[in-house]
């Protein structure tokens, strides 16, 4: 990476995209109609979280290719309906070639499921609580590019939120992970600089009514 590249490659279409997407085009629609986009659903963010600790080890673009595979297997992540699942469904999920099939991460799925459940209990949605952590805008750095993005891998509001949800049982979870699912799921807006979906994302951010 030059010191004069800016990260803003063109699309197919002439549009001004972040550099990581172009060329692709499930990643090119993945940036432009989800990343950075504010969500409130609980099943979404819950989808997420899981699919953001399936990645652990290997890349997003694996995950996205698989990502319609993941929800069929795990019920469309419906929360309430894992937290019943056991052994036998970890068994079947291990001979499902069209996922992740690492017993952990599995587990984990499941496991943090039940967790989600008492969550809803105490915060009453997932949304509230995550929200809650949203960054301090007067925390980020002025200007994203992409030598600044680079160096964004984790935030205080993302260890903190890490390390709330460990404690109350959530696996494989760490700052890093956490960050990640803030970037995509609108609670900052890492959209570089010159990208054309960059003002978008600050719109939908200013009118995006924050639950709780």
């Amino acid at each position: 990476m030059s010191a004069s590249d800016d990260g803003i490659r063109i699309g197919s279409d002439g549009r001004r995209r972040c550099f990581w997407c172009v060329g692709d085009p499930l990643y090119e629609a993945y940036h432009d109609r989800e990343w950075g986009r504010p969500v409130d659903d609980d099943r979404r963010l819950f989808e997420k979280l899981c699919l953001e600790g399936f990645q652990a080890g290997l890349s997003w673009r694996i995950i996205l290719g698989k990502r319609e595979n993941f929800r069929r297997a795990f019920a469309g992540f419906d929360f309430e309906r894992l937290a019943g699942w056991g052994e036998a469904e970890i068994a079947r999920l291990l001979r499902d070639p069209g996922i992740v099939r690492h017993r952990g991460k599995i587990a984990a799925t499941l496991e943090n499921a039940r967790r989600a459940c008492a969550l809803v209990e105490e915060a009453g949605s997932l949304a509230a609580f995550f929200w809650r952590f949203e960054p301090d805008p007067a925390g980020r750095p002025a200007r994203i590019d992409r030598r600044t993005l680079a160096g964004l891998t984790s935030c205080p509001e993302a260890r903190r939120l890490a390390r709330e949800l460990r404690r109350r049982g959530w696996r494989f979870l760490g700052p890093t992970t956490v960050y990640a699912f803030m970037q995509a799921m609108g609670m900052v807006n890492d959209h570089l600089e010159g990208c054309a979906f960059r003002p978008e994302i600050e719109r939908a951010r200013r009118t995006f009514v924050r639950p709780g």
